[in-house]
């Protein structure tokens, strides 16, 4: 309790370097969840991408990243264990934080697309591990975590697979694709618009207080009917601006005009999955600041939760933009690049199958990690095309790099919890 009452004001401070060092990381590596798809097949130039990115991830974090966050991320460790010393708590937050951003910066750098809640996750194992004892840790909860590695790539790339040979059996393999496009592609507007709402009502929304009674029983139960709405009114939006779409005759690329109709697919998802990411992984950089302020204005008491103060958020927010501004493209590059070609067609199968991998894990319950979902969709829709249009060298360095994720956070977690207990204690 002494620290804490000595050093309160440098704790506030290195927490607030701390969260936007993570939060920069975030904008760096994660960012290629939303935008990856729709740089690499060409539907927006890098620069609309960063440009769209800043407007909806700032706003997802800021407006939808949480009135009160768990202390903890995941349930990883037990609060109370850490009533009678709160400082070990504070220590074990900044090393985290520091942590997971030193390895998103390693990985943002060699191009990597790595999971930030890994990161994060990862970062308080290892602090708690060695700072608190081997038994404070949840270990059945990381083993689930851990499940994602494998649940999330599958899944997503099970169903981008299905959905581009859908295109492709429907659409793309007819002697007339543009017609047929015009006249299926309201049907897939209408799951993107179905399938991007629950997302954002599931998870970019919940923590604004906006809650759903239909009478059904559960929030998904709830979100079912109203999504499906939405998704009626863009299907009908999207019918409209197609019958404006007119065929350009183009004889190096008999799909050109029809990979124009899916472009305008792929910017309307770009929006609305930014936002989502924004306000769902935000709270990797703001909930452990959040604990550091809780217990240093409250004299030291450790509770689950803490209130979220607004200048946490807009450390978040400004932490994500400026990550994507500075360092963004090079994730970008590699999931919209060096995996696969991508087209807009096979980018919305991909986005599409992401975000309908986020909804059927939000109804079942099933850990998955964003990251892990949207590269195993680009995955999926490569395989479609045969095993030889993938990049099979930059899907290993991906999977290496997972795997260490967690490792790495731990290590790196270690070192900076014992420098801070040197120096503060």
């Amino acid at each position: 309790m002494e620290i804490i009452a000595a050093y309160g004001p440098q704790f506030l401070g290195l927490a607030c370097i701390a969260g936007f060092f993570m939060a920069w990381g975030i904008g760096a590596n994660d960012v290629a969840n939303a935008m990856g798809t729709s740089v690499g097949s060409g539907a927006l130039t890098i620069r609309q991408a960063i440009l769209i990115a800043i407007v909806f991830e700032f706003l997802g974090a800021y407006l939808a990243g949480g009135e009160v966050t768990e202390t903890i991320r995941k349930g990883i460790i037990d609060p109370s264990l850490l009533e009678g010393s709160p400082e070990l708590l504070v220590y074990g937050m900044m090393s985290a934080l520091f942590a997971a951003g030193t390895w998103l910066l390693i990985a943002s750098v060699r191009g990597w697309p790595v999971s930030t809640t890994h990161s994060i996750v990862g970062a308080i194992v290892g602090f708690a591990a060695v700072g608190i004892s081997v038994d404070s840790v949840n270990w059945s909860q990381v083993g689930t975590i851990a499940m994602s590695w494998v649940i999330s790539p599958v899944l997503a790339g099970s169903i981008s697979f299905a959905l581009f040979m859908s295109v492709k059996v429907f659409i793309l393999d007819n002697d007339d694709p543009f017609v047929r496009a015009k006249r299926l592609i309201p049907v897939y507007m209408w799951i993107v618009g179905f399938m991007i709402s629950m997302v954002t009502l599931l998870k970019g929304l919940k923590h604004l207080g906006l809650e759903l009674d239909f009478g059904l029983g559960s929030k998904f139960a709830n979100a079912i009917p109203l999504s499906f709405g939405i998704g009626f009114v863009v299907a009908v939006f999207g019918a409209v601006l197609l019958r404006k779409i007119p065929f350009e005759p183009n004889e190096d690329n008999r799909f050109a005009s029809v990979e124009r109709v899916f472009g305008v697919l792929m910017m309307f998802t770009a929006c609305s999955m930014a936002f989502a990411h924004g306000s769902n992984d935000v709270a990797n950089a703001i909930g452990p600041i959040a604990a550091v302020t809780s217990i240093v204005q409250s004299g030291g008491a450790v509770n689950a939760t803490a209130v979220m103060p607004g200048w946490i958020l807009l450390i978040g927010a400004l932490g994500i933009v400026a990550g994507l501004t500075t360092y963004g493209w090079k994730v970008i590059a590699t999931v919209g690049n060096k995996i696969t070609e991508l087209t807009p067609s096979r980018g919305f199968a991909a986005t599409l199958a992401a975000a309908s991998t986020v909804v059927f894990a939000s109804a079942t319950g099933l850990p998955i990690s964003t990251t892990h979902t949207l590269v195993g969709a680009v995955l999926g829709v490569g395989l479609a095309r045969g095993i030889a249009a993938i990049d099979l060298r930059v899907i290993g360095s991906i999977f290496v790099s997972w795997l260490i994720t967690l490792p790495a956070g731990a290590i790196l977690a270690i070192i900076f919890f014992f420098t801070l207990r040197g120096i503060f204690g």
